[in-house]
This record gives C-alpha cells, sequence and structure tokens, in this order.
C-alpha cells in the first residue's frame, strides 16, 4: 500500500485530520497534500494579535491568519495568486496588514456565516481537500501559571510567562463552551489519520483541544492519531520541556490516551541556528524516549528538518509527509467498507 509523492489511490488517499495552527500546521499542510486529497485542517480560532487581531477587533469577525495560511498551504493556484493573498502592505493604516487577510474579511461581509466564507475561499482557491475553523464563536485564550497569576489574550501569553518565571499550568477558553463547527467534529469522525501539531503548543494545538466535543471525537476515533513533535522548545511556552512533558500537557488538556504515535526530528540542528535560539531561552526538543513510551505511545524519530534554511529550525514539509505516511502504511491496511474504502489501523 505504499503511497507514493503526487500519485494517488483512486480513492485520493486515507482521510486526514490536521488539527492546530500558525506556521506548523500550514508547513506540514504543504507536504500532505502531494500524498493524498483527503485532507481537513482543522485550525484554532484564539489568534488576537496581529493584523488577524485588528481586523477581529475592527470587524468583529473571527480571525483570518491561520486560516489565510493554512488555505494558501493547500491551494491550486498560480505563484502570482499566492504572493497576492501573501502580501503585507507596507504603510499607512493597512500596514503590516496581510492582503489574504482583507480577501477572506471580504468575503465574510457578503457570505451569511463566517464558516460560509471560509467554504468560499476555499472553492476560489482550488484547496486540496478543506480548511475549517475549530468553532465561529468569539473566544480568547486565557493562560494560568503555576504561581496563580493568569492573563487574557493568546498574544499576551509569551511575555507574561517570561515575567512570571514559571510555567503554565493551563490554558483555557473564555468562553469555556464554544461551539465546534460540526463540520469538525464530523471530519474527526470519519478520519484515518489524525495529526495533531507541530506548532504553538499551548497557543496552537491545545486550544483546538478545549473546543467542546473535539477532544471526546479524537479520543474515541479509531484513526491513528500522531503528535507531531516541535523542533525546538519556545519561548515564553515550553522553556525546558522535554517531548514527554509535551504530550503530557497535550493529554492533560485534551484525554489520557489520544495519541498513538509520536513523530520527533532527531537532525541536529546547526550551532548558529542554535545560538540565535539561545538567546530566547529556546532549545533543541529532547527525546526522552523511554518516558514517552512509558505513556502508551509509539515513537518514531527520523530526519525531519529543513536544512537548507538557514534562519530558523523548521519541519521539512516532503520529509514530514513522507515520515507520516511511511507509518500510515505500516499501521493501516486499506480496506473496502460500507461506507467506502478507509485506511484502517491494525491492532
Amino acid at each position: 500500500m505504499a503511497i507514493q509523492r503526487d500519485r494517488f489511490p483512486s480513492d485520493g488517499g486515507p482521510s486526514v485530520v490536521a488539527i492546530g495552527g500558525g506556521t506548523g500546521l500550514s508547513t506540514m499542510l504543504r507536504g500532505l497534500k502531494h500524498y493524498s486529497k483527503n485532507i481537513t485542517a482543522v485550525v484554532t480560532m484564539a489568534d488576537d494579535g496581529g493584523g488577524s487581531g485588528r481586523l477581529r477587533e475592527d470587524l468583529g469577525m473571527p480571525p483570518p491568519g491561520d486560516l489565510r495560511n493554512c488555505i494558501l498551504a493547500l491551494a491550486n493556484v498560480e505563484p502570482i495568486m499566492g504572493q497576492l493573498l501573501d502580501y503585507r502592505f507596507q504603510e499607512g493604516e493597512l500596514s503590516g496588514q496581510s492582503f489574504g487577510n482583507l480577501f477572506l474579511a471580504a468575503l465574510d461581509g457578503i457570505s451569511p456565516s463566517f464558516e460560509i466564507a471560509v467554504s468560499r475561499m476555499n472553492q476560489i482557491l482550488a484547496v486540496t481537500g478543506e480548511v475549517i475553523p475549530v468553532t465561529a464563536g468569539d473566544v480568547n485564550l486565557v493562560a494560568e501559571f503555576e504561581n496563580g497569576t493568569s492573563v487574557m489574550g493568546e498574544s499576551k501569553i509569551s511575555a507574561f510567562k517570561k515575567q512570571q518565571h514559571c510555567r503554565i499550568s493551563r490554558v483555557r477558553l473564555e468562553p469555556d463552551t464554544p461551539e465546534p463547527l460540526e463540520r469538525a467534529i464530523e471530519a474527526i469522525h470519519n478520519a484515518d489519520v489524525i495529526l495533531m501539531g507541530p506548532g504553538s503548543l499551548y497557543t496552537s494545538v491545545i486550544p483546538n483541544l478545549l473546543v467542546p466535543g473535539i477532544a471526546d471525537a479524537v479520543a474515541n476515533s479509531k484513526a491513528l492519531r500522531f503528535y507531531i513533535a516541535n523542533i525546538m522548545t519556545q519561548e515564553g511556552e515550553t522553556e525546558g520541556y522535554t517531548l514527554s512533558e509535551h504530550l503530557s500537557a497535550l493529554m492533560k488538556h485534551g484525554r489520557i490516551g489520544m495519541v498513538d504515535v509520536c513523530l520527533a526530528n532527531v537532525t541536529a540542528i546547526p550551532r548558529h541556528i542554535q545560538a540565535r535560539y539561545q538567546t530566547e531561552n529556546a532549545m533543541p526538543l529532547v527525546v526522552d524516549g523511554n518516558q514517552v513510551r512509558k505513556m502508551g505511545v509509539e515513537l518514531v524519530v527520523g530526519s525531519l528538518s529543513d536544512e537548507k534554511r538557514k534562519d530558523h529550525a523548521r519541519h521539512d514539509p516532503d520529509k514530514l509527509a513522507q515520515a507520516i505516511f511511511s507509518v500510515v502504511d505500516e499501521h493501516c491496511v486499506r480496506t473496502w467498507t460500507e461506507k467506502g474504502i478507509r485506511y484502517i489501523r491494525e491492532y
């Protein structure tokens, strides 16, 4: 059942749900679309900073930035269109604002709902699969710290944490019971493969699991469920965390046993890049395999970093996708069911 890049089975490949947000999710999606046409990206809606935050405040719409990045990652458009949607204005009142954000804001203005606006952007840009918000509700992220303090606002968490000099105890949504998109629950229910991460643990991945019904849907799924580990720890969120501590935090906010496989990078990060991260008190993630396995999670490691980059440590989209689907090949059997072809996990 080996799946070759750009060559799909007749059914389009496994049904993949990728849960997260930020740069990590969009990077992974760029690789995934070469292996399956059946991709659903479920994207966090807790962003309140930058251009997204300004549109959220000015227009009262959900934040468009993470959705825009994921839609562009899965879009099938001419390069000039991609450049246009990614363009940021340099001057005036629109300085720093992305044209793609404004495009989605305009669609929201002419659509009956934000959910329909996002669906229309998917269609216009010929997205491989679909990108959907985890909720259309107006939500804010609240972080609580081990010293008893708390702060509201995704964009404020990093700076506040550095002031407190202690770890995040938990994050929560305000209000705490936003309505999940029915399509998100449905996609998770029908998934053959579920991917959580990579991306900021507390501000991109976990917020999705706080929306009622999402964590339960993942926990109850029969899909092969991955946690894709970050390459580095993150300033203002996970300084000093090992891989097993990332998993512990994920399951604490979600459900115990909701991860089957953890995929982690073991390629050495160049010293000059490490030196840059050290100024932010960040370092390559320590892969404490024995602790991960004690949690009942299979650990798969490989060379997943983009070695062409000279400034940041990032996943290579193609390497990451190839590693994911290699694990899927090993653990799943392509089977005909009454609902069509499914990739059934072997126990």
